[in-house]
């Protein structure tokens, strides 16, 4: 996007990970932004975001439930374009339906019911996750290319146990059905682990998995995160040195970048985003050193 003053846009779950520094970005691009939070009075997950460059003109926080039809329509209202992101992001939980499914799935539905509302909304940026795509029950190798034409298995997932990577597969695809009746503009992001600095004051699952590593852990996971050994980054922390089981370990396997490239995204290198995570773990005292 460019920079259009005057440009007002939605972005739900506005006080997590993604969504903070979505709005830095935006309200820097001089968007208005109309943000949606669980409670806009809660100062510990609002205060970072109000205090954001530009936010005392251009950010407008509003109370919405993800669970609720219709909580959403004031925040849309008038808005040019939406980014959803809200969605509740657990590996630990005991009741799956409650947790993951039913916010994932009728709160992207909810979402989508207050744009169709809207005649002003031109498009949807839906965050979705690589959860929804990569896990069918299909062999990943080094030589297997996941791209945009592979979706998760709903069955495989509910087989597995997967219940967040369930959640984001049926919440994509139910996003995908109600656009395409409705005739909404609709794009989809689907981001894997997601690290770096952390706007917010809360520790976020994603960087969790780095502090564990880092933080007196005695195994690391038998999975398929492509880390930077981090003791290049902070020598004087002990990592694991074993797997949590002794099982042959996870293959890597590539994920298609040619969307991003016709789009003309850089990433940023690994080595960069796990250090500035570190760095920023420290920061706000979550590490134990």
């Amino acid at each position: 996007m460019s920079i259009v003053a005057g440009k007002v846009v939605c972005v739900t779950g506005a006080s997590g990970y993604i969504a903070s520094w979505l709005v830095k970005l935006l309200l820097c691009r001089g968007y208005t932004v109309k943000a949606s939070v669980r409670d806009p009075n809660d100062s510990k997950k609002t205060a970072h975001l109000l205090s954001l460059e530009g936010a005392k003109e251009r950010l407008h926080l509003f109370k919405a439930n993800l669970l609720e039809e219709g909580s959403f329509d004031s925040a849309i209202k008038e808005c040019e374009g939406v980014f959803h992101t809200a969605s509740p992001f657990y590996n630990d939980v005991t009741d799956p339906q409650a947790e993951l499914l039913d916010p994932a799935v009728k709160g992207t539905l909810n979402v989508l019911k207050s744009c169709a509302k809207a005649p002003s909304v031109k498009r949807v940026v839906l965050t979705s996750s690589v959860a929804a795509v990569a896990y069918n029950g299909k062999r990943k190798t080094p030589e297997v290319v996941v791209d945009e034409t592979w979706f998760s298995d709903p069955q495989f997932c509910r087989e597995s146990g997967l219940w967040y990577i369930l959640s984001k597969t049926l919440a994509e695809d139910a996003a995908w059905k109600f656009v395409n009746e409705n005739n909404i503009d609709m794009i989809t992001i689907n981001p894997s682990m997601v690290i770096g600095p952390l706007l917010q004051p809360t520790l976020n699952t994603s960087a969790a998995a780095v502090l564990n590593l880092i933080n007196g852990a005695k195994f690391f996971p038998n999975a398929t995160f492509g880390w930077i050994n981090v003791k290049d980054l902070y020598p004087n922390i002990q990592l694991p040195g074993k797997s949590a089981d002794d099982k042959p370990y996870v293959p890597t396997f590539q994920v298609s970048k040619e969307k991003t490239k016709s789009l003309g995204v850089e990433f940023i290198p690994l080595e960069v985003s796990l250090k500035e995570t570190v760095e920023s773990l420290k920061e706000k005292k979550f590490i134990n050193v």
